[in-house]
């Protein structure tokens, strides 16, 4: 796969791949009526990111970006409480939720700081 050198790119990549192992975890939970809501919920709120992001991209204005970086950051911190209601109920074994859990937060902690920076700068035009 063809290595892009824009953070912009690293960041799509980044949640794309982020999309996959959320759909990686989906498909393996048990086939039980809970398993299969947080399953389905768990892959809409874990690949929204990467298609919101993708959305803000292209926004028309610096409000509409920030409102769609708010929306993947919104759909990251559902995607973790639902990764930690399947790790308490121990779906998996031992830790194996750890690393999807920590890339979450550094998901989560990157858009926080997008966002922060984006109203910072259309703060600081304005003036």
């Amino acid at each position: 796969m063809e290595k892009r050198s824009t953070a912009k790119f690293d960041l799509e990549d980044r949640l794309i791949e982020f999309a996959v192992r959320i759909i990686d975890a989906a498909e393996v939970l048990p086939k039980t009526f809970v398993c299969k809501h947080l399953g389905n919920q768990i892959v809409r709120s874990g690949t929204a990111p990467a298609l919101n992001y993708a959305e803000a991209q292209s926004a028309e204005s610096k409000p509409d970006f920030v409102h769609k970086m708010k929306i993947c950051l919104k759909e990251l911190r559902e995607t973790a409480v639902c990764l930690k209601i399947i790790q308490r109920k121990e779906y998996f074994k031992g830790e194996r939720l750890d690393p999807l859990l920590k890339e979450n937060n550094e998901l989560i902690s990157i858009f926080v700081k997008s966002i922060k920076t984006a109203k910072e700068k259309d703060v600081s035009k304005s003036q």
